[in-house]
């Protein structure tokens, strides 16, 4: 119910990490009850299940219950410690069918969690998946137990490495997001006491092009939010961008000046993203 009437845009729920192993049938039917009981469309949620991985015995349950129970009420479902596409094919393979068993008219999506070296190795390949997967998501601290990386905090940074340890693999499952369509999102970051280092690691995540970062308190969420909304002075910019290069083409030109920088065609497309996120964000609200 917190969930649901937060400021968050998509809200997962799991069966995952978050619960121990004699908890995951209650999990499950927690979860059942709770997709059907609120109408989390209606609160502007986008909805997901974070199920078990294939490595587990949990996993087929999770998909035939959650979607022969509520497989109407779900908008994704988030499929951790994908290593290979193969692992997308079985589960997508078991949500067509229950979907045409059912009747279902709504298509489940599915998210890829990337978080092992195995995955990071093959993002491409996962990227390039058809069919109904629609994001990747970063997950840092599976990712760091894979590679036995040395971290302080979920998320957060070594002060022995000089910079940022998670650019390497933030940034390349980014460029595979964007060469396939897919939506990039950071992963979790543990400290919630820390909001300064919250705020630090979405801003380096936004600025290499990701659209979103979890929140696993609701203090997060607000300072998500502020980090991923274009502010706006930035919307302001991109729209002066395209009035200036609109006045340049009725002259004859491909480029143009503006406060004492060169503007062209790319610049239009880079200020058109920013437009793209921020008229989203206005019709959400």
């Amino acid at each position: 119910d917190k969930a649901a009437n937060s400021a968050a845009d998509f809200v997962f729920l799991d069966i995952e990490d978050a619960v121990a192993p004699p908890d995951k049938e209650r999990a499950r039917k927690n979860i059942i009850e709770a997709l059907n009981d609120i109408d989390w469309r209606a609160k502007g949620k986008t909805v997901s299940v974070r199920i078990n991985g294939l490595d587990t015995h949990y996993m087929y349950r999770d998909v035939v219950d959650v979607m022969e129970q509520a497989g109407d009420r779900l908008d994704t479902i988030l499929v951790p410690k994908v290593g290979v596409p193969a692992d997308l094919y079985m589960v997508e393979a078991m949500v067509n069918q229950i979907e045409m068993a059912k009747g279902f008219k709504t298509r489940v999506g599915l998210e890829a969690l990337i978080e092992t070296a195995l995955g990071m190795a093959n993002v491409e390949a996962i990227a390039a998946t058809p069919g109904r997967l629609e994001a990747l998501h970063f997950g840092v601290a599976d990712y760091a137990a894979s590679c036995k990386a040395r971290t302080v905090n979920i998320g957060g940074l070594n002060p022995d490495y000089p910079g940022d340890q998670w650019h390497f693999a933030l940034s390349r499952m980014t460029v595979a997001c964007r060469a396939y369509g897919l939506r990039a999102i950071d992963g979790p970051f543990g400290d919630f006491s820390d909001p300064e280092g919250y705020i630090a690691g979405a801003r380096r995540a936004a600025a290499l092009g990701i659209e979103g970062k979890w929140a696993i308190h609701p203090s997060q969420i607000a300072l998500a939010n502020d980090v991923f909304s274009p502010p706006e002075k930035e919307v302001a910019r991109a729209r002066r961008i395209l009035e200036v290069l609109k006045e340049a083409e009725a002259l004859g030109k491909g480029a143009a000046a503006l406060d004492g920088k060169m503007i062209d065609a790319a610049s239009e497309r880079m200020a058109r993203n920013v437009l793209v996120v921020n008229e989203a964000i206005e019709r959400a609200g």
